[in-house]
């Protein structure tokens, strides 16, 4: 699936009806240099889309589900909610009896593997590049903010956002679109000037509810990019997310 085949353009155009921020000059570039900016504000996601930790997530929810409530777990029963709802949500769909216990278990396995974290591929220069064209970056993530420490601890990139909101930081989660109209109110941004990048389908119903333009990922390796049904694009590389923000 490329970007071409979603917008049915050049990846130079605007995105499935969203229309082109128009010329601004931004960032250190020299004189008379203009760029194109369709969304000066980018909130992203963070599991499966600037981290690639679908593979310890997964190996978590495997390990809490066959602790606590035992028998064999295809991947797709144990990461159907994942990047939505709080964890203890997504515990409700493996056993709504014991979600305390699938909780304590999965974060205990968990949080030691965030020392393995990685970047998903051309992630860090990505957004390094966004940071140095001028646009204001934001993380809208289901972890709580001490779990997303942990991931900044290993990847060393927190100082390219300019505000972070965790899972534990509303009432309401993905697919509300609170959280994201929590980042936008620190921002002081409109959801017109906004894109928000994730890889699940919770991530894409989440921006059209707040009105911000919707960008999914297909390298997150949480959800299929055919689950991504609510978004304006879809990209397949870090270059690709480039040239449509």
């Amino acid at each position: 699936m490329s970007l071409r085949d979603i917008t049915g353009s050049d990846p130079g155009g605007a995105s499935n009806g969203q229309v082109a921020m128009g010329y601004d000059r931004v960032g250190g570039g020299s004189p008379g240099y203009d760029r194109r900016v369709r969304y000066p504000v980018v909130l992203l996601d963070l599991d499966g889309t600037v981290i690639d930790s679908g593979a310890i997530i997964l190996a978590s929810m495997r390990h809490a589900a066959e602790t606590v409530v035992g028998g064999t777990w295809s991947d797709s029963e144990l990461m159907q909610a994942v990047g939505g709802p709080g964890l203890e949500a997504q515990m409700v769909a493996l056993d709504p009896e014991r979600v305390d216990e699938l909780v304590r278990v999965y974060r205990a396995h968990n949080e030691p593997l965030h020392e393995t974290l990685e970047c998903c591929a051309g992630m860090d220069a990505a957004l390094a590049e966004l940071k140095e064209r001028g646009h204001r970056l934001g993380i809208v993530t289901a972890k709580r903010r001490s779990t997303v420490e942990l991931a900044f601890a290993r990847v060393p990139i927190e100082h390219l956002f300019d505000t972070v909101v965790g899972g534990d930081e509303t009432e309401q989660h993905k697919p509300s679109p609170e959280p994201l109209l929590l980042a936008l109110d620190r921002l002081g941004a409109s959801p017109g000037e906004t894109a928000y990048v994730g890889d699940s389908p919770f991530d894409m119903q989440a921006a059209k509810a707040a009105g911000v333009a919707a960008i999914g990922v297909s390298w997150g390796r949480i959800h299929t990019a055919d689950k991504l049904t609510h978004a304006d694009v879809i990209v397949d590389t870090a270059e690709e997310l480039l040239d449509v923000l």
